[in-house]
C-alpha cells in the first residue's frame, strides 16, 4: 500500500467526452500517494464504456486495490464529501460536462459531485475543471468566466504541442499533470510526470 498523504482529493467524473482523462487523474493521484475520494454520473459510465476498454467496474475494484480510494454514488448526499466539516485537499472534475458548469456556476448543489463542487467554493479550497466541449457557447464561456472569479481553475483539456512524439496518450497523462499541479501538489509529482514547458 502507497503511504497516504492525508486529507483526500475529491474527483467528480461527469458525462462529458474525455473517460481517459478522469481514469489517469485517479491513477495519478493514487500513485502519488493522495487519497481519492470519487463519484461519477450516470452518463459518464455510459462514456466511459464507450470510450475505454477497461470497464469502469473494473477500474473501481483497482483502485479499491490501493487502500486509499473510495467511492460514493451521486445520489449519496449524506457522504462526507458534502460538508464542509470534512477536510480535503479540494476537488477536480475530469471530465466536466457544460451541465456541470453550470450547475456549480448557478449554486445547484442537485448531486454529490456538485455538492461537494459547491463546499470546495464556499469553504476556499481547490476547484478544477476540466471542461470537454467545442466550440463554446456564450453561455457555456460566461458560466465559466463566473467560476473563474470565484477562484474556481479552469483548465480545458489542451493538447501541449510544445512536446515532440505527442501521443494521445501523453495528452491524457499531461492533462492529469497539469490538474495535480493545479490543486497544489505538485511538489510530490516523481521526476518521471513531470513535463517541461508552459
Amino acid at each position: 500500500m502507497t503511504p497516504s498523504l492525508g486529507a483526500p482529493v475529491v474527483v467528480g467524473i461527469t458525462g462529458a467526452s474525455g473517460a481517459a482523462l478522469a481514469r489517469a487523474t485517479v491513477d495519478a493521484l493514487l500513485d502519488l500517494g493522495a487519497p481519492v475520494i470519487a463519484s461519477a454520473s450516470s452518463a459518464s459510465r455510459l462514456v466511459w464504456q464507450q470510450e475505454l476498454d477497461e470497464s469502469f467496474g473494473a477500474a473501481l475494484e483497482r483502485w479499491a486495490d490501493s487502500g486509499l480510494f473510495t467511492f460514493y454514488p451521486p445520489t449519496q448526499l449524506n457522504a462526507s464529501i458534502a460538508s464542509g466539516s470534512f477536510a480535503t485537499r479540494g476537488m477536480a472534475i475530469v471530465p466536466c460536462s457544460m451541465a456541470t458548469v453550470a450547475a456549480v456556476a448557478h449554486g445547484l448543489a442537485d448531486n454529490l459531485i456538485r455538492r461537494a463542487a459547491d463546499v470546495c467554493i464556499k469553504e476556499k479550497r481547490p476547484l478544477v475543471l476540466a471542461p470537454r466541449e467545442t466550440p463554446l457557447s456564450a453561455i457555456h464561456l460566461e458560466n465559466m468566466a463566473s467560476l473563474a472569479r470565484l477562484g474556481v481553475t479552469i483548465l480545458p483539456p489542451a493538447p501541449p504541442f510544445y512536446l515532440r512524439d505527442l501521443t494521445v496518450d501523453r495528452i491524457v497523462d499531461y492533462v492529469a499533470h497539469r490538474v495535480i499541479v493545479a490543486l497544489g501538489l505538485a511538489d510530490t509529482m516523481p521526476e518521471k510526470l513531470r513535463y517541461a514547458g508552459p
